[in-house]
């Protein structure tokens, strides 16, 4: 592929070197970031489509429009043993995305001043591809995309997004009128900003674009201003376009990465109660179509935010709901990699000592539209996980030695009720990959 910078292209490169993004200082470790350590976990997508959980030991991981290094870091620290490699268009951004790693005792990582289109001169390929933030400045989605497909192994997976034409539709408006101003004829600098910044603090603050998108404080900010009222390149796109940008390149979707904020049904008072049309078509509609029909009646995302990879390459599995006795009998438990850290175990000893119910949402949000709270009395029996791998009988048995009798009738509970427990605490767990279950 022969990759000819445009001269918009040129723009948002200068752009980049100039501010590099995102401006985390290099000494800031994610760690206990483990929300965004749960989305850049190989094993995050990998159970979604699979219903299994892999290791990251030795595998390949590509951050595309590295930027900074700050996302680079967090996929080095979600997924221990694998290989991280950037590329960015910005050799000020590489050179600080390098030094990045460096600090922070990564060694196993490499980064290239590289457009997305000119992947395949890597040579590498890769098990898990990161374009955070970048898809949408590209000339064409399409030869992004395929560049990226180009170099993904059989069984990967690539994470990126694309802003979101409806739920980012007045910053779009508010880059048209500075467009009309002059204010991105060039890479925008301190006279831009402050324009910018001047021109929305004069409005009325009865004007409807002011009250979408003035935000006084966070304007101050220049990563902020420049990535939201004056960012070259800005595009935004629709689920439709998504969709037809990965049958373009025949590539698969996988699932949202906020999969749980893309519920229609929750749009609905009482998904029971709804008008015979939607009742008798909702279930029956595509996944394309279910998620179209949220970005319209509620277009709150930013991000169209989604993992996707080559087409038929999923295991086929059988969801834990639909489990029978054979299946859960051997069955083993694992804990979701960024909810197995000690703050976790500690609060939930802490919260059985108290008597408390025990809050396992508290440490990755993302899935979950409300706290997640387990009685503490049968969540002790879930610690064991926090020392690795289980079966699901071993829970059940931790289970009849916490509890042996009904605390009602003092009668023996049995190993078929405890079972029954434990398989619904699990179940209740296993669609928001707080627990990962194997067969």
């Amino acid at each position: 592929m022969n990759y000819q910078e445009s001269e918009l292209q040129a723009k948002i490169r200068q752009q980049f070197d100039v501010v590099t993004y995102p401006r985390i200082p290099v000494e800031k470790s994610p760690k206990d970031d483990y929300e965004s350590l749960f989305i850049h976990n190989l094993v995050t997508p990998y159970y979604l489509r699979n219903q299994k959980v892999i290791e990251t030991e030795g595998k390949v991981i590509l951050d595309a429009g590295c930027g900074s290094g700050y996302k680079a870091l967090v996929l080095a620290e979600a997924n221990p043993g694998a290989k991280i490699v950037g590329i960015d268009i910005s050799e000020k951004s590489v050179e600080l995305a390098r030094k990045r790693l460096q600090y922070h005792g990564f060694d196993n990582a490499e980064f290239h001043v590289l457009p997305i289109e000119e992947l395949p001169n890597l040579g590498l390929e890769f098990d898990y591809i990161n374009c955070d933030e970048v898809l949408y400045l590209l000339p064409d989605i399409v030869v992004g995309l395929q560049a990226m497909k180009s170099v993904l192994k059989p069984d990967g997976i690539i994470r990126t997004n694309l802003h979101n034409s409806l739920g980012r539709y007045d910053y779009f408006r508010v880059q048209e009128v500075f467009k009309i101003m002059g204010l991105m004829n060039e890479n925008p600098g301190e006279m831009e900003m402050d324009l910018a910044r001047e021109t929305l603090a004069a409005l009325k603050d009865s004007i409807i674009l002011k009250r979408q998108v003035w935000r006084p404080e966070e304007a101050k900010d220049e990563e902020w201003i420049l990535s939201n009222y004056l960012l070259l390149g800005d595009k935004g796109f629709t689920i439709p376009q998504v969709f037809a940008a990965l049958k373009n390149v025949d590539l698969e979707f996988i699932s949202m990465v906020n999969w749980r904020h893309w519920e229609i049904m929750d749009l609905f008072k009482n998904e029971d109660d709804l008008p015979a049309f939607l009742g008798m078509s909702l279930p029956e509609i595509s996944v394309e179509e279910r998620l179209h029909l949220f970005e319209l009646l509620q277009p709150i995302h930013r991000l169209l935010d989604f993992w996707c990879g080559h087409p038929q390459q999923g295991q086929s599995f059988v969801t834990v709901s639909e489990w029978i006795n054979s299946d859960w009998q051997k069955a083993k438990v694992h804990l979701h990699p960024q909810l197995q850290n000690s703050q976790g175990r500690e609060d939930l000893i802490n919260c059985v000592n108290n008597h408390k119910p025990f809050e396992i949402s508290n440490y990755v949000k993302l899935p979950t539209l409300a706290p997640i709270h387990i009685d503490s009395s049968i969540a002790v029996c879930l610690l064991p996980l926090w020392d690795g791998v289980c079966t699901v009988e071993s829970l059940v048995e931790r289970w009849l030695k916490i509890r042996p009798l009904d605390p009602i009738t003092l009668e023996s509970v049995g190993q078929e009720r405890a079972g029954k427990e434990v398989k619904e605490l699990l179940d209740t767990l296993d669609p928001f990959l707080y627990v990962l279950l194997e067969r």
